[in-house]
């Protein structure tokens, strides 16, 4: 009798259906929840850092969460080892990471001096990443679309949300410093982050990038990709200022993007609205 649970509780089971069960599980099957669990250290420690004042340490490691929760996807499909028990364990994980870490982190930092008024922004954020999160499980068995939905995803991506709503801190240690009106705004700008998780506003997708890309743009890509990480490297909380009001000035383009790809589509407002896919946060 094994100690240990199977891997995935299920796999054996449906395996028997397919073919003989494998003695070992292959390396491959193990590696994207490896990177899975790498990022939810990342954003427990995230939350240690700060309870601990250690601010730079706490947004840099929900960035690095962040970054590893872009690759475990990836990972999975270009292994062909994706499963149900990795979304789950993705899932779980982008809560923590996106959802609790960035919330306590505000309140740590500045929401507390609100008290429970400042708490009231944390849960409505917390909620909210729960909710979208949950929306996109339960999408993960709903009919095909059309190839262009791929582009899309429904609200603000969890991981997108947790690098945004931390704004007010990167502002702070570029030059503003801590005022009397830095709690009220947080308040403010927290909870309109996370409706706009829950919203159906379209936003581009980033699943679509590393597919195919025009022999044009593969030199401008390469040196945006080299210059961005440069400034992250050198100027980093100046350069995630500038790319998250990027980011958010984007959102107005993304709609007006939609929008033309249903138009094209000839596809009704109710309907597309629906049918928009929502990719993994």
């Amino acid at each position: 009798m094994s100690l240990f649970q199977p891997f995935d509780p299920e796999e054996p089971e449906r395996r028997k259906l397919l073919r003989p069960p494998l003695p070992q599980v292959p390396l491959r099957l193990v590696l994207p929840n490896l990177v899975t669990l790498l990022a939810l250290g990342a954003g427990l420690t995230s939350i240690r850092m700060s309870v601990e004042h250690r601010f730079e340490f706490a947004v840099a490691l929900i960035a690095v969460a962040a970054a590893l929760d872009g690759i475990d996807g990836r990972m999975a499909r270009f292994l062909k080892s994706t499963s149900r028990f990795g979304a789950e364990l993705d899932s779980i994980t982008d809560f923590l990471n996106f959802g609790v870490a960035p919330a306590i982190l505000l309140y740590v930092w500045a929401l507390s001096e609100l008290r429970s008024v400042g708490w009231m922004a944390v849960l409505t954020f917390t909620i909210c990443a729960a909710l979208r999160l949950a929306r996109f499980n339960a999408a993960l068995d709903a009919p095909a679309k059309p190839d262009w939905h791929a582009s899309f995803f429904v609200g603000v991506p969890a991981p997108a949300g947790a690098m945004i709503v931390m704004l007010p801190i990167y502002v702070e240690f570029v030059a503003i410093p801590h005022g009397v009106l830095t709690a009220p705004v947080v308040f403010l700008y927290t909870i309109a982050i996370g409706l706009l998780m829950v919203s159906k506003l379209p936003t581009w997708s980033g699943k679509v990038i590393g597919r195919r890309i025009s022999r044009e743009l593969v030199t401008p890509l390469f040196v945006s990709g080299v210059l961005i990480v440069a400034f992250l490297a050198s100027f980093p909380w100046e350069t995630m200022t500038v790319l998250t009001l990027c980011y958010l000035a984007c959102l107005p383009l993304s709609l007006r993007s939609y929008h033309r790809y249903r138009r094209a589509e000839g596809e009704p407002k109710e309907a597309a609205a629906d049918a928009t896919g929502d990719g993994a946060d």
